[in-house]
């Protein structure tokens, strides 16, 4: 099972697909299948998005092993979850997608807890999920919380260039919360991620913000 989660106006999001045989049909699920037999666990993950999803080279990371013995009533079934992050510019031609769509988070705690999230359309209305998924979405805004300050998660869900103000958005999805424009910028800034890129917005209403990106190197050289 993989959770493709991406963020935009609406907020956290992640995509979804309607079951249409039983168990559970007519709710949803995340993409999934079962491994094939000559493949590594990451290979089927990166199958199940290219094959359900239409989406390929991102960022995917094994989230956590599910095993509760009932968790599928056809038999028993061990889910390894992994969660895959993507601008979600990528995701837009699933607005015209009838098998995968778009759903909203709606995660109703604070911090790096964990429980069980509910998921909306984009007219607010309630998404019942199949098996344990809405477990497996709490675990993966944990993991995303809990890493966002170490790791270079939270660019994964940007475009190549982004502004500031974009990137803090994105922490502040992520997070549920508001953080102070000033000490964020000055964190960032010095975590030596970020090029500046010369170039300014374009076609924006207000003043143009300077456009970065993010060195790739500079988070392998930390993590060495």
């Amino acid at each position: 099972d993989v959770a493709l989660v991406t963020a935009d106006t609406h907020g956290l999001r992640c995509v979804l697909i309607q079951r249409k045989e039983h168990p559970d049909r007519g709710k949803w699920s995340l993409p999934g299948g079962f491994v094939n037999m000559e493949e590594s666990l990451e290979q089927a993950a990166n199958r199940v998005l290219a094959t359900k999803v239409g989406v390929g080279d991102i960022f995917l990371e094994q989230l956590y092993t599910f095993g509760r013995p009932n968790r599928d009533p056809r038999t028993r079934v061990i889910s390894v979850a992994y969660y895959a992050l993507v601008d979600p510019q990528q995701l837009a031609f699933l607005a015209a997608d009838h098998q995968a769509s778009l759903a909203t988070l709606d995660v109703p705690w604070k911090g790096e807890r964990r429980g069980p999230v509910k998921v909306r359309s984009d007219s607010g209305k309630p998404l019942p999920l199949a098996f344990d998924h809405a477990e497996i979405l709490g675990w993966v805004v944990q993991r995303l919380r809990g890493k966002l300050d170490y790791a270079a998660i939270g660019f994964e869900l940007l475009p190549r260039q982004f502004t500031l103000r974009m990137l803090q958005t994105i922490h502040e999805t992520i997070l549920g919360r508001k953080l102070n424009k000033d000490s964020f910028r000055r964190r960032m800034l010095a975590t030596g991620l970020l090029k500046p890129t010369g170039q300014l917005e374009q076609d924006v209403g207000h003043r143009p913000a300077e456009l970065y990106r993010f060195k790739r190197a500079a988070m392998r050289k930390s993590r060495d």
